[in-house]
């Protein structure tokens, strides 16, 4: 089965052009290193919780819009190699900051299980 980097992250609503291109640069660097898929999701149903939720989690602000995005790979040992190789790229090096709090970014990498 595949392996998946998730990801949750808050992003200013006034900045997601910003962010589209920023996603969609950093994808095909992410797809020359190995990525299967890369999906970029912008929350437009996310509902606010009383114990947890994606806006707690990421502690969004009223002028913020959650994401939700994941990269799946082949495997665990690909998407290794190609993280190694995404982070070490020059076009990531650019100095600009992403169009989004890294510091609220929540990520993680998971083992498919269930596919359907």
């Amino acid at each position: 089965m595949n392996y998946v980097d998730g990801f949750v992250a808050p992003v200013r609503t006034t900045n997601k052009e910003a962010y589209l291109q920023h996603a969609r640069d950093t994808a095909v660097i992410f797809k020359e290193f190995g990525a299967l898929s890369v999906v970029e999701c912008w929350g437009d149903d996310v509902p606010e919780g009383k114990l947890t939720s994606f806006t707690m989690a990421v502690k969004r602000e009223p002028d913020e819009t959650v994401v939700f995005s994941w990269v799946t790979w082949p495997s665990k040992a690909v998407r290794d190699a190609g993280w190694e190789k995404v982070m070490a790229d020059p076009r990531m090096q650019t100095g600009v900051a992403p169009p989004f709090d890294g510091k609220r970014l929540i990520y993680g990498g998971f083992q498919a299980i269930v596919e359907a």
